[in-house]
């Protein structure tokens, strides 16, 4: 049986999930996982670039570190697993996204992490850049991972929605009938947008468990402020990302409200992503909502998305047999197995690309 290597560093940008994944059939066999910590240093220069603020040295010699990072999470989760390499397929890697501007007339999308670092140092086949391939047939290169919860989670008895809460979150609506398409999108800002609030008040990277979101209480009007973005009320395909629900997006809209307490506004902007997710997942009675991303481990915002969301359930996707944390990164690894077999990666009901495509560049060891 071969295996498989995925990265995953998504948009809190908090370090580099790693796993040694098994597929046979409709089944995931996990070898190890392992997650490799961004330095603060690197982590503030990732966030800098992201916001435009950064010179092409600073593009360079990040794609090299965290090439290097990505390389040395690899290399970290084959020494666990006690795999040798030779039995590795191949690394799906993710990359870190520092951009993505999917819409407007030259869409792109900006992943740093430099795979042939990965190959180099590992001695492994490394797929990469997943996403320009289909930004290149009109979609929007996100969300990808929609395949691989098709894959893998569908259940010809049951509608299901898969809700990953990374920084940004999305969702996967997998219909029992085979006749019904899968459908997919960002929904908005999830725990990015909450962490970098937290990191600006507090000096916290984050919310531990949501304790400081539950001190405070929602700001109706400050919500109803939030909630008049555009990007909620725009029909899909779409995808977004730290470009658009940023700090200084969220400071534009204190300038209206002033004086509220810290806490209020974190609880305020947790009630945000319980909200604009419950107004945007597809309709549909009996459906169970099957929860991963860190996001999962925000016992508040779990909480607040089973009120919003009720009736219907909400449960995690270590229901399913993959723990919360590891799905992103189980999906990079399955897609380079699909590149590397000549496979498409994409669902063009989800992107909007004009077909399905083969998707990422292959780095040979």
């Amino acid at each position: 049986m071969k295996a498989w290597i995925g990265l995953m560093s998504g948009t809190s940008m908090d370090g580099i999930d790693a796993i040694l994944v098994s597929f046979r059939d409709r089944n995931i066999q996990i070898h190890a996982t392992h997650t490799t910590d961004y330095p603060d240093d690197i982590r503030q220069r990732l966030a800098n670039l992201s916001q435009n603020r950064g010179t092409p040295d600073d593009l360079g010699e990040l794609d090299h570190a965290t090439g290097s990072l990505f390389a040395l999470a690899a290399s970290s989760v084959i020494e666990k697993s006690g795999f040798p390499s030779t039995s590795i397929a191949a690394i799906g890697s993710h990359g870190q996204t520092i951009r993505h501007q999917p819409d407007g007339s030259a869409p792109f999308s900006i992943q740093v992490g430099d795979p042939t670092l990965i190959a180099e140092r590992t001695g492994i086949t490394t797929v990469a850049d997943f996403r320009r391939r289909d930004l290149a047939a009109g979609g929007q290169g996100a969300p990808l991972v929609p395949a691989f919860h098709k894959a893998f989670f569908s259940d010809a008895a049951e509608d299901r929605c898969i809700l990953n809460l990374g920084g940004i979150a999305n969702i996967t609506h997998l219909p029992a009938s085979d006749k019904a398409p899968v459908t997919g999108f960002d929904t908005g800002p999830s725990n990015a947008l909450m962490d970098a609030w937290c990191l600006d008040q507090t000096g916290r990277a984050y919310d531990k468990d949501g304790a400081w979101a539950d001190e405070g209480i929602v700001d109706q009007s400050l919500l109803g402020d939030m909630l008049s973005e555009a990007y909620f009320s725009r029909q899909p395909p779409k995808s977004t990302g730290t470009e658009k629900f940023n700090l200084e997006w969220l400071k534009v809209l204190l300038n209206r409200h002033p004086d509220l307490p810290g806490a209020d506004v974190q609880r305020t902007l947790l009630e945000l992503t319980a909200v604009t997710v419950a107004q945007q997942i597809p309709p549909s009675p009996g459906m169970t909502i099957f929860v991963c991303g860190g996001g999962a481990r925000n016992k508040v915002l779990m909480r607040e998305l089973k009120r919003t969301c009720s009736p219907l359930r909400i449960a995690s996707t270590a229901e399913l047999g993959l723990d919360p944390q590891w799905v992103e990164p189980a999906a990079f690894a399955w897609l380079a197995s699909q590149t590397l077999s000549g496979k498409s990666g994409n669902l063009p009901e989800v992107t909007g690309a004009s077909g399905e495509r083969i998707l990422g560049a292959v780095y040979y060891a």
